[in-house]
C-alpha cells in the first residue's frame, strides 16, 4: 500500500536471498521483541544498510515508557532507533554518493511523522535510510565509534544553524573568523553529552569560540574538541562565572542540553545580550516514570511538571527578551541544514579527522536482543558515554 509520501520501490537481484529481523516494540510499554521483519527495497534516493552497530537515544526510552501519550504518530508495532552504522547492500535508482559495499553512518528517520515506520527504524538488521542523511565511515573508524553520531550531530546542527534556532553561519564555506577574544561566542551547556560534544566541534568549525559546561573530570576532553573555557555546571555560582567570563564579548547564542538546563541558559542569554537559546532537552526527566500500561502517579507528576516548567521557561525568556525554542534533531531533513551537514561537511571532516565521534561508545552487547538492556541502562542515566549494540 502506498501514498503520496511513499517512494516508488522496485525489488531486484540485490535483495535476492536477504532476510531481516528487528527489535519490535509490539505493544505500548512492552519489552522489545526480536522477530522477523520485511526486507524493503530502497526508493530512488534511499540506501538499504546492513546495520553493524546501533545506538540508543532518550527519545527511544520516552516512547517505550509513555506508550501512546508521546509521539502518537508512531503506533505499535514499531521499530524504534535512529542511530545506524553499517554496509550498503542496495541503492536506489537516483543515488549518486554511495555504492553497494560502502561503509556508512546514517540517521534513520522511520520513527518520524509521515515516514514508513517499520522499514526505516534503526533497531533492525536491514535499515532503509535516506542518501541525504548518510555519510561515509572512514577506514580505521569502527562502526561502534561512528554510530554515536547520527541523532546527536543532527540535533546539534539543527540547534546551531537553523534559522528558527540560533541561526549561526555554517561550517561549510564559513568566512574566516577573527582570532582570540574578538570571535563571537557560543555557549554550550552540557558539553559532555553526545549533542554537546558534536555542537562544540561544529561551532568551532564555523569560526566561533565555545564556552561550555561539564563536570571537571571531562574538561580536558572537551578542550580537545575545541572548547576554550569550561565551567562546572554543578557550582552554585556557575551562571555568574560564565557571565563574567563573557563580559564585553558578543554571544551569538546559547545551546541548552540536559534536564534543567533551560533556566540557567536563559539567564546567561539575558545577561550577556545573546538573542536566542536553543533547547535540546525537556524540562523534566522521564527516568522516574514506571513502564507499565495505564496512568501512574509518576507519569502524572512528570507530565504536570513538564507542562508547568516548560511554560514557566517560555514566559521567563519572553519577559527577558530572549527567544527560546525547542529543537527537534531530525528536522534538518526538511531544510538546507541536512545536506550541508551530511553531504557538505561530515564526509571530509570525518575523513580528515577534523570532526571526531564523541563521546566514547560503550558496547552493551552483540545482537538485537541486547537493545532492551541498553534502553534500560539509558533510562537509569549515563554520563559522557553513548550506549551501543553491535550486530
Amino acid at each position: 500500500m502506498t501514498d503520496a509520501t511513499t517512494p516508488a520501490r522496485a525489488s531486484g537481484p540485490d535483495l535476492a536471498g536477504l532476510t531481516n529481523v528487528a527489535a519490535w516494540l509490539d505493544a505500548p510499554f512492552a519489552d522489545l521483541t526480536v522477530r522477523p521483519a520485511p526486507v524493503t527495497a530502497p526508493g530512488p534516493h534511499e540506501l538499504l544498510v546492513r546495520a553493524r552497530a546501533v545506538a540508543v537515544n532518550p527519545v527511544d526510552v520516552v516512547k517505550q515508557t509513555t506508550g501512546d501519550l508521546m509521539y502518537r504518530w508512531l503506533p505499535a508495532p514499531a521499530v524504534l532507533g535512529e542511530d545506524v552504522a553499517g554496509d550498503v547492500v542496495a541503492v536506489g535508482s537516483a543515488v549518486t554518493r554511495f555504492a553497494v559495499g560502502d561503509r556508512v553512518v546514517a540517521l534513520a528517520v522511520g520513527v518520524e511523522k509521515g515516514e514508513e515506520h517499520a522499514p526505516g527504524g534503526g533497531f533492525q538488521q536491514l535499515v532503509l535510510v535516506r542518501e541525504a542523511l548518510a555519510a561515509p565511515v572512514p577506514e580505521g573508524t569502527a562502526f561502534e565509534e561512528a554510530v554515536v553520531l547520527p541523532l546527536a550531530v543532527s540535533t546539534a546542527a539543527s540547534a546551531l544553524f537553523q534559522g528558527g534556532q540560533l541561526g549561526l553561519r555554517h561550517p561549510v564555506g564559513a568566512r574566516p573568523a577573527p582570532t582570540g577574544g574578538a570571535r563571537e561566542v557560543v555557549v554550550v551547556w552540557g558539553g559532555t553529552t553526545s549533542v554537546g560534544s558534536a555542537a562544540i566541534q561544529l561551532a568551532v568549525a564555523a569560526g566561533y569560540d565555545v564556552v561550555a559546561t561539564a563536570s571537571p573530570a571531562n574538561h580536558e576532553r572537551l578542550r580537545a574538541l575545541g572548547a576554550s573555557q569550561l565551567f562546572d555546571y554543578r557550582d552554585a555560582g556557575v551562571v555568574d562565572d560564565v557571565v563574567a567570563a563573557l563580559h564585553g564579548r558578543r554571544v551569538a547564542g546559547v545551546l541548552a542540553i540536559g534536564t534543567g538546563s533551560a533556566d540557567p541558559c536563559v539567564t546567561i542569554a539575558a545577561r550577556t545580550g545573546a538573542p536566542r537559546v536553543s533547547m535540546a532537552s525537556p524540562s523534566v526527566s522521564f527516568g522516574g516514570v514506571p513502564r507499565r500500561p495505564g496512568l501512574s502517579l509518576g507519569l502524572v507528576r512528570t507530565m504536570v511538571a513538564l507542562g508547568s516548567r516548560t511554560a514557566a521557561v517560555m514566559v521567563r525568556s519572553r519577559l527577558r527578551g530572549v527567544r527560546a525554542t525547542f529543537v527537534w534533531g531530525s528536522s534538518l531533513m526538511h531544510d538546507e541544514v541536512g545536506p550541508m551537514l551530511w553531504a557538505g561537511y561530515l564526509p571530509a571532516a570525518l575523513a580528515e579527522g577534523r570532526f571526531v565521534p564523541a563521546p566514547r561508545a560503550e558496547v552493551v552487547g552483540h545482537g538485537l536482543e541486547h537493545v532492551q538492556a541498553a534502553l534500560d541502562r539509558l533510562g537509569e542515566g549515563v554520563s559522557a558515554t553513548k550506549l551501543v549494540v553491535t550486530l
